[in-house]
């Protein structure tokens, strides 16, 4: 199974408005690995893992759901961590 991993930085009014339980049910629709978080400064983190088409369709259908909300995405590549298994909400 080709796996890829990718760290996103979603930036704008993304805490405070189910950013983090919107994507969490994304990512399991999915069926991707990782995490989702705040950060300190405002900003969600999220590390996603799985198939490069499903990352994709993720990231673009939380963009839909927070059109107004997302200003920003900051996407990097990262290799795949076999800890993940399944997709968590963390602190």
């Amino acid at each position: 199974m080709d796996q890829t991993a990718k760290r996103i930085i979603f930036s704008g009014q993304v805490q405070g408005i189910g950013f983090r339980f919107t994507a969490h049910r994304i990512a399991g629709h999915h069926q991707l690995a990782g995490f989702v978080r705040n950060l300190p400064d405002g900003n969600v983190e999220m590390l996603v893992q799985g198939k490069p088409e499903d990352i994709n369709r993720c990231i673009y259908e939380i963009k839909i759901a927070f059109a107004g909300c997302v200003r920003q995405t900051q996407i990097e590549d990262k290799p795949p961590n076999p800890k993940y298994t399944d997709f968590r909400i963390t602190l």
